[in-house]
């Protein structure tokens, strides 16, 4: 196996690109970068919360880890101002790999710097653990169609890692009864996989994908009206009543 600083090496060259005018740099994250870490746990948590799915909540020594490790990747303009964040994670002792976290900056997102991410996190990943399939559980068109153009495909839950220990991170999601009620099989996420021994060239699934975006809309919007239903109330009198999913999904 080649030396893991052969990979870091490799990889630590910078992509850059102009949005918004300013220069992105994205880059695999070292020790330097620690000091940002509550910054983006911050960020994080609010945006979970915005959306009303969660991105499982990491502390700021979770995240500086994967900063040490070299097992995550950041983003800054080129003034120093920090622009998004994304972590690899293993399961099923090294069988699975998660690109967990991804958060951008309000101020850049809808810019196209998630796919730039996006991007450099999966090659990251597919370098260092180049055996491992690699999942992914989102509410979000635009993140299914990132994984699609990656190679992704759409998956059912029994085809991710059964290890109880990431299914534990969903507790800190706002729909993680949904999830236990449907015994861990489905839920609001739509889950996505890349298998280096079986899958389908990034241009046969970013083409699939523009196809049936459509229908993988129609699917989320009635994913969360079928999941949601069960958990809004109702008065005496049958009317909806305002619970916590009630003011959360607005409905």
């Amino acid at each position: 196996m080649k030396c893991y600083w052969t990979y870091y090496l490799k990889f630590k060259t910078s992509i850059y690109s102009k949005l918004n005018n300013s220069p992105i740099q994205v880059r695999i994250a070292t020790i330097a970068d620690t000091g940002f870490s509550q910054l983006i746990a911050d960020e994080m948590e609010s945006s979970a919360k915005a959306r009303g799915t969660g991105i499982a909540k990491r502390s700021i020594d979770y995240l500086s880890q994967k900063m040490v490790e070299g097992k995550a990747v950041i983003a800054f303009t080129s003034d120093g101002e920090w622009v998004g964040f994304c972590y690899i994670e293993t399961w099923s002792h090294g069988q699975y790999v998660a690109n967990s976290g991804l958060i951008v900056a309000p101020n850049f997102r809808k810019s196209g710097v998630a796919k730039q991410i996006k991007q450099k996190i999966f090659e990251l990943s597919r370098s260092i653990y180049p055996e491992a399939k690699i999942f992914g559980l989102t509410t979000g068109l635009a993140v299914m169609k990132i994984n699609s153009d990656l190679g992704y495909e759409p998956v059912t839950y029994s085809e991710l890692t059964q290890d109880d220990k990431f299914w534990e991170g969903c507790k800190s999601c706002v729909n993680f009864d949904i999830l236990m009620s449907k015994e861990r099989k489905n839920c609001l996420c739509t889950a996505m996989l890349y298998d280096p021994q079986d899958h389908y060239e990034p241009e046969e699934t970013k083409k699939h994908f523009e196809e049936k975006a459509s229908v993988y809309d129609r699917l989320l919007q009635s994913k969360r009206g079928k999941f949601l239903a069960p958990f809004v109330k109702s008065d005496k009198e049958g009317n909806p009543k305002k619970s916590f999913f009630t003011y959360l999904f607005n409905l």
